[in-house]
């Protein structure tokens, strides 16, 4: 099986199974998000001890890159700092979209989450898989307006 099988395959398991999809009662941070081009909706929920993700769900409406790209970032990131997470959406986004601000960025290995660049190639879904994340980064910033992919 081919490396973009197998990515494929993890994608659409994701979609089909997601992971730490439902509410979650009193989150630390929380935040929504919407992609207006696709019609992606997203609730991200996050529950921080100290400064680490003991908990993380998402629940929402969409196609299935979304659905999946939050299914993935709520596995990635439970037991991370903060810090770490933000660090994750910054690779994430270059992998995704091939910029980065900090040239100088150290690891770039996402593991799993690698299943998501082949999203790259497709720029109509770049802002599907890109919700999840920053949906993520606003609620983690605690940002007051609903994060948008536009």
């Amino acid at each position: 099986m081919k490396d973009q099988e197998l990515y494929q395959e993890m994608i659409l398991d994701h979609y089909r199974n997601p992971r730490n999809c439902c509410s979650m009662e009193n989150p630390t941070h929380c935040a929504e998000g919407d992609n207006p081009l696709c019609g992606d909706h997203l609730e991200v929920f996050v529950k921080v001890d100290g400064k680490i993700i003991q908990e993380i769900n998402f629940q929402g409406s969409g196609c299935a890159v979304s659905q999946a790209s939050a299914s993935m970032m709520t596995e990635n990131l439970k037991g991370k700092t903060i810090e770490e997470a933000l660090k994750v959406f910054d690779k994430v986004h270059v992998m995704l979209t091939g910029y980065h601000p900090d040239e100088e960025s150290e690891d770039k290995a996402l593991g799993k989450l690698e299943a998501l660049s082949g999203v790259a190639q497709f720029p109509m879904r770049i802002k599907c898989a890109s919700l999840a994340w920053h949906t993520l980064k606003s609620a983690l910033k605690e940002e007051e307006e609903p994060a948008t992919t536009e």
